[in-house]
């Protein structure tokens, strides 16, 4: 019986003293090296800065660190917000991560939607489509390994990715704008909700432009899950940081700007009724995973800042309650 399983990591939980914080980076690196021995395929990291809360702002170096301690599990961001980077140095690093990791890096190309990511990163918010262009194109040419003209000059990109024609990655967004690019470039497109309309749209785009591509969406893979043998406690320890959480990327919320799980929470029943996290019994998901499907596991043991030994307890009860049985004892 196969059981598809994530870790996810946004490094909500900003600790006050920087000695905490340490513990808790060097714990997402135990954290992937332990779930790639129990049989989770992926490690998905975010990106966001200047954030309150803490967040996840240098998800290249984490990515980097943790293909060192690992052998077989994909690492990805989702999103990287790649117009806040440099588009040639951008370009060197993911084709290293490429070599490095054997292909196992890949990540959700992100526009971004905050006026201060921009400032604070020395970029122009108002210029954000034509520098989400200009970044994208820059690599897929950079990735080529042959010369080409950049800024008026021309340059030639090493070290040459091992993935071809170039390591995966998806245009991420959730407007008509952001189909096009993607269709436009011939790269898949990767809504952070599902939309059928958009999709719609995107393989009508394909056919106009005559490239091909693909649609991918997380589906259910919003929803953060948790196991406990009494739900009902864990909510009671749990909602706090889950609250801290949501509470920040809620206030982030833009007129125009279509995110998943917009509804404000500020109580337990606000966040049961959200969905965006889950707290079952390890019976429960070994049945629901038992039962097969697509649908992906997707745990975020430190939501919010959760303390290390409770966020620890919970992922081995998942991996030793639900994945060992489920794949008939085998944790490698």
């Amino acid at each position: 019986m196969a059981i598809n399983a994530a870790l996810r990591i946004n490094m909500t939980g900003l600790c006050d003293d920087p000695a905490d914080e340490a513990l808790r980076y060097q714990a997402v690196l135990d954290m992937a090296e332990y779930v790639e021995a129990q049989g989770f395929g992926a490690v998905n990291l975010e990106e966001h800065h200047c954030a309150d809360n803490g967040w996840l702002p240098a998800p290249l170096t984490v990515a980097a660190m943790v293909i060192a301690r690992t052998q077989r599990v994909r690492v990805s961001v989702a999103a990287l917000l790649v117009t806040l980077y440099d588009p040639i140095r951008l370009a060197e690093d993911i084709a290293v991560l490429d070599l490095a990791s054997g292909g196992r890096f890949s990540f959700v190309a992100g526009l971004g939607y905050r006026p201060i990511e921009y400032h604070a990163t020395g970029k122009s918010f108002e210029e954000r489509g034509r520098l989400m262009d200009e970044c994208l194109e820059t690599l897929l040419a950079a990735w080529k390994g042959e010369p080409f003209e950049y800024k008026g000059k021309t340059v030639r990109v090493t070290p040459i990715p091992m993935s071809r024609p170039h390591p995966l990655f998806f245009v991420g967004g959730m407007s008509p704008v952001a189909v096009r690019r993607a269709a436009r470039l011939g790269l898949p497109f990767y809504p952070a909700e599902d939309r059928p309309d958009l999709k719609q749209l995107y393989e009508e785009e394909l056919v106009r432009q005559g490239k091909q591509g693909f649609y991918y969406s997380p589906g259910t893979g919003n929803t953060m899950l948790f196991v406990d043998p009494d739900p009902d406690a864990a909510w009671e320890e749990l909602a706090p940081y889950f609250l801290r959480e949501l509470s920040e990327y809620h206030s982030w919320a833009k007129e125009g700007v279509a995110r998943p799980s917009e509804q404000a929470v500020e109580s337990i029943e606000d966040l049961k009724a959200q969905k965006r996290f889950e707290i079952i019994t390890p019976e429960q998901a070994r049945k629901r995973y038992a039962e097969g499907g697509e649908e992906i596991a997707v745990l975020h043991p430190l939501a919010g800042g959760i303390p290390l030994d409770r966020a620890w307890y919970r992922l081995r009860l998942f991996c030793e309650e639900v994945m060992t049985p489920l794949l008939g004892g085998a944790t490698s």
